[in-house]
């Protein structure tokens, strides 16, 4: 379990919805997303807080690297690439345009460097969600009728992904092509959290192979195994953490989003760091989300 001096707030802007956090270690800055109110965060580690805060023109659920001067926004109407000096953004690619009412949502970039990137509806209609691949500007649909995907994420040899339905709570794991990241099976279930608290939702996986997911609405981070056990869960002080991306130059702590979606005053007023952003201690040696190949 992390004690409580293991966890810090990284800055103290509160999020609607926290999710798409990734780590640059060349400038050794995080970045982040709030999906509902349309704002990107900024913030270089070792400079403290608070995060610089740009707003986009669109809603956007996922950032990854690209290459020194750019990033990928996945958003509400397509895949944009964003160019960090002065945010100049270009649609790379439309997803979703036959399906007005989604978003996008949770995204990761398989070893590969194509993303694997989620869609769902914006009043989290069942079944109107799906899972893409994405390569430099093509787009190859995996999986339909989810509702709320999350829990993307890759085995550190690139053979292995995992996702998950949140609404049915079961993460499953697919045999992958290591030089691509398509699916090479069907996926099967790797834990099955139907009926316990709160929902799986990002994730991510660390050196040895542990996947790492935030659980909405329970106030932990848990940690399965690639064996499909879940082997530790990590309190943290906001009820609703979103996602983690491993953080810092030794890539040893976990960042992690939250958010007060759905919440009332009276549960803002009980969970005093709903929304913000956090630096999590687990004792474990993360892995480097890999950047997006435009030219895949």
């Amino acid at each position: 379990m992390a004690s409580a001096s293991s966890i810090q707030v990284l800055d103290p802007s509160r999020c609607h919805l926290g999710e798409g956090p990734s780590y640059d270690p060349a400038t050794d800055t995080a970045w982040w997303v709030d999906i509902l109110d349309a704002r990107l965060f900024e913030l270089p580690l070792s400079e403290g807080g608070p995060a610089r805060i740009h707003t986009l023109p669109f809603l956007a659920s996922d950032v990854a690297a690209i290459d020194a001067r750019r990033q990928l926004l996945s958003a509400e109407d397509g895949l944009y690439v964003r160019t960090i000096a002065d945010g100049t953004l270009s649609r790379l690619c439309p997803l979703e345009a036959e399906t007005p009412g989604n978003r996008s949502n949770d995204g990761r970039v398989h070893p590969s460097g194509a993303l694997w990137i989620g869609t769902m509806s914006r009043e989290a209609e069942a079944g109107r969600g799906a899972i893409y691949h994405v390569a430099g500007p093509r787009v190859t649909r995996l999986y339909t009728g989810l509702t709320t995907p999350n829990g993307i994420a890759f085995s550190p040899d690139g053979a292995t992904g995992y996702f998950v339905d949140t609404e049915e709570g079961v993460l499953r794991r697919v045999a992958l092509d290591p030089a691509t990241g398509l699916p090479m099976g069907e996926p099967e279930t790797h834990y099955d959290h139907s009926s316990g608290e709160g929902g799986i939702d990002g994730a991510a996986v660390d050196a040895d192979g542990l996947i790492w997911t935030a659980r909405f609405g329970a106030a932990c981070l848990d940690a399965y195994s690639p064996a499909g056990e879940r082997v530790r869960t990590v309190p943290v002080p906001v009820r609703q953490p979103t996602c983690p991306t491993f953080a810092g130059r030794a890539l040893d702590r976990l960042l992690v989003t939250s958010g007060y979606e759905g919440m009332d005053e009276a549960e803002r007023a009980a969970d005093p760091e709903h929304g913000r952003t956090l630096l999590v201690d687990v004792g474990v040696r993360g892995l480097l989300e890999p950047a997006f190949r435009l030219d895949a």
